[in-house]
């Protein structure tokens, strides 16, 4: 068993697929991770749709450009998952927003696709975010209504190769104290 941070340190995007199903407990693993996030005032505003259907998928797959480095992946993973948002629901109170940020909706599904994606890698899955899509046409494929928003699409499934996580930025590139500019020599 590993550290959580050793979980957040070795994920990574998975692009290449073994063409094999996902399980119904890996399944219900990551969908209770999803379940375990927070949000605004607990409003819960994410929607999954789990998509099983080849047809329904290649339909999907067309409204991502070729040259998304993902393209295969949507078609060729155990599972895609359409992580979907109820729109005018996080970030508001009384139905006026709550923040100059407007609808909190992108907030709250970025934590639930973190958790997904980290439970995911925790338990031996790959996972790529593919939010380089025509959204207005995968919405129409999917029937979503039009107080909903399809964020992003989640190929799900078992790794065809090994990943290596990228770079990352050194803590000193990105903390300030106190305002943005200021350093300090962390210990």
């Amino acid at each position: 068993m590993t550290d959580f941070l050793t979980t957040l340190q070795a994920r990574c995007s998975i692009r290449k697929f073994e063409q094999a199903p996902v399980t119904k407990q890996e399944l219900a693993s990551v969908l209770e991770a999803v379940q375990c996030s927070q949000s605004w005032s607990n409003t819960q505003c994410w929607t999954l749709i789990l998509l099983e259907d080849e047809n329904i998928r290649q339909q999907l797959q067309q409204t991502v450009p070729t040259k998304n480095p993902a393209f295969r992946a949507i078609t060729d993973a155990g599972l895609l998952i359409a992580m979907c948002a109820q729109k005018n629901l996080a970030g508001y109170f009384k139905n006026e927003a709550g923040s100059v940020l407007g609808d909190w909706y992108m907030h709250d599904i970025g934590i639930a696709t973190q958790n997904l994606c980290n439970q995911a890698h925790a338990i031996g899955l790959g996972t790529v975010v593919v939010g380089w899509l025509d959204h207005n046409k995968a919405q129409k494929i999917l029937e979503l209504p039009d107080d909903y928003q399809l964020v992003s699409l989640i190929p799900l499934g078992r790794p065809a190769q090994k990943g290596k996580s990228p770079k990352r930025k050194s803590i000193s590139e990105f903390v300030f104290y106190d305002k943005y500019g200021a350093k300090k020599v962390l210990p």
